[in-house]
């Protein structure tokens, strides 16, 4: 691999060298850290890809993450990563009070999510800017858990996220994309029944999403979860024998998104440099 372009690519994140170089100096480190090609060798002693797993709502994508789970597999859940990131006094959650005013909370200060909900599944626009607030923060504790199971030594990780093909930010570093898919009726069924909700509100949460269909086109992989829990099983189950078998690798898209935050090369840096 060509360590010296790898590192032409790191050197055009604008920025990050220099916030390197100054945070390891105001930590004390002897030898503060320099972007150079060398300090990248380390990420390559391991093979490891990612894949991304979404759906639309009330898809089953959640069941199918949990079956990932139970094979041995680390997921990666952007909308469990999406709740911690807005809990009250951490900079996403001023930006969404600033943004969408204090009507959207609760007694206790938390964000109302069903009332936030309501309003960005009617305007687009506000959605989109929910979106520019959570998403960087999302990404970032995400490559967190990235970087930690990359260290690990797993074959690969899932990655779940309900926005992948929409936002396409994330869809360019996974080797494998995997859509959890059911037939509309099911799908609208099974989001009233879940959420209480009538027909119309259902069919206009449905409708705010890319359609099933169209991510199904899109994705490498595609798992039928409009019949029963056994073929769902059976289906992961295959998927999964697959990918372990698999010999791709993507040791330069885990770098990319690496490089992209500074945060999992920072960590991993700072340690080597502070320590060695």
């Amino acid at each position: 691999m060509n360590e010296q372009l790898l590192a032409g690519f790191v050197m055009k994140v604008q920025g990050v060298g220099k916030w390197i170089h100054k945070l390891t100096c105001s930590l004390g480190c002897k030898q503060p850290f320099v972007l150079q090609p060398k300090n990248y060798s380390f990420m390559f002693w391991k093979k490891m890809f990612l894949v991304g797993l979404t759906g639309g709502i009330a898809s089953g994508k959640s069941t199918v993450a949990a079956v990932f789970r139970e094979l041995g597999c680390p997921v990666v859940d952007a909308d469990q990563i999406a709740r911690q990131i807005v809990e009250p006094d951490s900079p996403a959650y001023w930006a969404i009070v600033r943004s969408f005013g204090e009507e959207i909370l609760l007694e206790d200060k938390k964000i109302n999510r069903e009332k936030l909900g309501n309003i960005i599944f009617t305007d687009g626009e506000k959605r989109q800017l929910l979106n520019s607030i959570t998403h960087p923060e999302i990404h970032k504790a995400m490559l967190k858990q990235i970087f930690k199971y990359f260290i690990q030594g797993y074959r690969y990780v899932i990655l779940d996220v309900p926005l992948l093909f929409e936002t396409n930010k994330l869809a360019k570093f996974m080797k494998h994309t995997v859509v959890v898919y059911c037939d509309p009726q099911a799908q609208l069924t099974r989001l009233m029944k879940r959420n209480s909700l009538t027909q119309a509100e259902a069919e206009r949460r449905i409708g705010a999403q890319m359609p099933l269909e169209q991510k199904r086109k899109l994705a490498n992989h595609v798992i039928d979860n409009s019949g029963d829990s056994v073929s769902t099983y059976r289906q992961v189950c295959k998927l999964h024998s697959q990918l372990e078998d698999s010999l791709d690798f993507l040791a330069v898209r885990l770098l990319a998104v690496v490089t992209l935050t500074g945060i999992g090369g920072l960590l991993c840096i700072l340690i080597k440099r502070c320590i060695f």
